[in-house]
């Protein structure tokens, strides 16, 4: 008698589906003085509960919540393993969701006492010394090409349906070198929406070698620090950097690229692992 064959099916935590709408619509008056109806993005509490023990209380618009809280448990470090996790069970109507572990997180009530509030819209916060954590991160060390840059951001502009017909929200990505979208995600705050990418990599086992994270918000450190925790080394934003994240982006290697738009962008850091290959025509005014 045979025996039977070995489960190979990814380990993933029981995981409620709360979903909530993402727009709700308005009455405006515009500079005429005419009434419109107008979307307007959803912006909600999720206080989490680790264990019974509240944790912090996140703003976000819910697009996936249960993908949200696990990014955000392992970007704090407060979990290291998917099989730690035993349950995410989200609520809307008391706007909490409460995660079952495996085993008590270590050293809690230290982590919980070094908190610093980030510049992420919604007052994001980061948990003890993640920097420490990073210390010894080596990421991968690959060349990106110019005409890669502009292949992901054409591919891009099939996304951002809540900002389309919205506003108010982030759009954040990650991507291959050869402009695949592996996942996309808006929220009210771009913290939010790097955390929930995380955790839909985490649940589906992704770990792209090759991977560029894309987000319409800022580079600033903690969006620096998350990106390389899920061991991206290539950033690229719609908008600026900060003098922190550039800093942070240096002694890590990663490949910094700002102001991205058109055939347009700013190298920070990272530069001799960019190949100009696709460089556009000079515009009226540029010095040659």
């Amino acid at each position: 008698m045979k025996s039977p064959a070995p489960d190979t099916t990814p380990y993933r935590p029981q995981l409620s589906q709360a979903r909530a709408p993402l727009t709700l619509t308005t009455q405006v008056m515009n500079e005429q003085g005419e009434w419109q109806e107008k979307a307007l993005a959803c912006e909600r509490p999720l206080t989490l509960y680790l264990d019974k023990r509240e944790l912090v209380t996140l703003m976000t618009l819910g697009e996936d919540p249960e993908a949200l809280v696990l990014g955000y448990l392992r970007n704090q470090g407060l979990v290291e393993k998917l099989e730690d996790v035993l349950a995410i069970q989200v609520d809307w109507e008391v706007e909490a969701a409460a995660i079952r572990t495996a085993r008590t997180v270590e050293n809690l009530e230290e982590l919980l006492s070094q908190r610093t509030v980030t510049t992420g819209c919604g007052q994001g916060t980061v948990f003890g010394n993640q920097m420490a954590r990073l210390e010894n991160t080596r990421l991968p060390d690959w060349p990106l090409r110019q005409s890669q840059i502009y292949t992901l951001l054409n591919a891009l502009n099939e996304y951002n349906a809540t900002y389309r017909n919205a506003g108010a929200v982030h759009g954040c990505a990650v991507a291959t070198a050869q402009g695949e979208v592996l996942a996309f995600c808006e929220d009210i705050g771009r913290h939010n929406a790097v955390d929930t990418l995380a955790g839909r990599l985490w649940l589906e086992g992704l770990n792209p070698e090759e991977a560029i994270f894309y987000t319409t918000g800022r580079l600033t450190s903690e969006m620096v620090i998350k990106t390389a925790q899920m061991g991206i080394s290539v950033l690229l934003s719609r908008s600026g950097a900060t003098q922190m994240g550039l800093e942070i982006a240096r002694r890590l290697n990663i490949l910094m690229l700002a102001r991205a738009k058109g055939k347009h962008f700013q190298v920070f850091s990272g530069h001799a692992r960019l190949e100009l290959d696709a460089r556009p025509p000079l515009r009226a005014g540029d010095r040659p």
